[in-house]
């Protein structure tokens, strides 16, 4: 399969209809392919090879410009304010009541970035990885004046800490009801966590800037949670690729994919679109009716039991399974959606797959215990839910 996968990568173009093929049934981590397949599949890298390294230069360098104007000067502007009352205008003033002063547009991405950092500093607690610190941590913020950039510190820093974050859908501070997990309990405190000596990052903390930066720079949809439950096997991907001159560039690398994929899934995330034809209610109900056309009496005795797809598509279509399965059997569902040439149609089969592997215990069960299978899902053999998803497809 390595032979393979390397004879496609190896012509000038890349074949994408034979990638797809080969990716569907799942990508070997060895040589990095797996990462390499992710950048082309995600639209990130194009199919002609000859490209690549101007491309990613381009994009490395447009990252690193990202971070200067969204994180560093604003860390470093708001110390310099501080320094001496003169220089403080009206239009620098933190009580300047317009809302496009630079103070208010501080105080707001503070908003923002706390529930970030709620959200990531919770990201896969049974894994140590995203606590480690990297090998490639951010010079350029680091470096930057006694590390006032850091959004950890400005976290740390902010009275807003002790303030109760708003769980508006419509505000700043964006709550996807349905996303959290009930298996991921969430830290009290900040203290849980063990903080890095100063030069050092941890993994989440890159996460945190990766979904500042996208927030900022997308203000119509900005953070909502669950982007970090997108963002992460995406990260850990890159960040763990053998090649290291690759690995070394996983924050803009992941940055860009993300941006990719939530461009195709973002409709999922905003309230507004929930009944429209592209949004979540609409995906819901598709995975039923494909249920009905599949397994009828499993169908009927769902509808019986009132048992409605918000109850567990939700979360399973919104974050793309990865809140189900342990981190590699994420990474493993997404290398066949990614290879999904309609993007994401796959994701309803696998749901339908997940139904009907379950279906004598839910055809037996009572509302209680077919909610509880389904908010906590009992088959964690992700091959076999594939192999299934793909008997519904063939099936069609």
């Amino acid at each position: 399969r390595i032979a393979d996968f390397q004879e496609v990568l190896s012509e000038p173009t890349v074949a994408l209809s034979k990638l797809r093929d080969l990716c569907f049934s799942g990508i070997p981590f060895d040589g990095g392919l797996r990462c390499l397949c992710w950048k082309i599949l995600l639209n990130y890298l194009p199919l002609e090879k000859a490209l690549w390294s101007s491309l990613l230069k381009k994009q490395r360098d447009l990252y690193s410009q990202f971070l200067k104007e969204m994180i560093i000067q604003p860390g470093i502007a708001k110390a310099n304010l501080g320094v001496s009352r003169e220089d403080v205008t009206l239009e620098d003033h933190p009580l300047n009541p317009s809302p496009d002063s630079r103070w208010n547009t501080y105080f707001k991405d503070n908003e923002v970035l706390l529930q970030i950092d709620k959200d990531v500093r919770r990201l896969y607690p049974d894994m140590a990885f995203f606590q480690r610190p990297t090998d490639y941590p951010c010079l350029l913020v680091l470096d930057a004046q006694s590390e006032l950039a850091t959004l950890r510190r400005r976290v740390e820093q902010s009275s807003l800490q002790a303030q109760p974050v708003a769980c508006s859908r419509s505000g700043v501070t964006n709550v996807r009801p349905g996303v959290s997990s009930p298996l991921k309990p969430a830290p009290s405190t900040l203290s849980k966590y063990e903080v890095l000596p100063n030069g050092c990052e941890a993994h989440w903390e890159v996460v945190e800037r990766i979904l500042f930066i996208y927030a900022k720079l997308n203000p119509g949809i900005a953070y909502v949670q669950g982007m970090n439950e997108i963002v992460g096997p995406l990260y850990y991907t890159f960040a763990t690729d053998p090649n290291r001159e690759w690995k070394e560039h996983a924050e803009a690398d992941t940055f860009f994919c993300f941006t990719n994929l939530m461009a195709e899934i973002r409709d999922n995330f905003i309230k507004s679109l929930d009944d429209s034809q592209c949004g979540i209610t609409y995906k819901m109900e598709k995975v039923y009716s494909t249920l009905k056309e599949k397994d009828v009496e499993l169908y009927l005795k769902l509808q019986e039991q009132n048992i409605k797809p918000q109850f567990f598509a939700f979360r399973w279509l919104t974050l793309l399974l990865s809140q189900e399965f342990l981190l590699p059997d994420v990474i493993r569902i997404w290398d066949s959606l990614f290879a999904d040439a309609k993007r994401f149609d796959f994701l309803l089969l696998v749901c339908c797959a997940m139904l009907t592997l379950i279906r004598d215990q839910l055809l037996e069960g009572d509302f209680t215990l077919n909610m509880r299978l389904l908010q906590d899902y009992p088959i964690s053999d992700v091959h076999l839910i594939l192999k299934k998803a793909k008997e519904l497809q063939d099936s069609k």
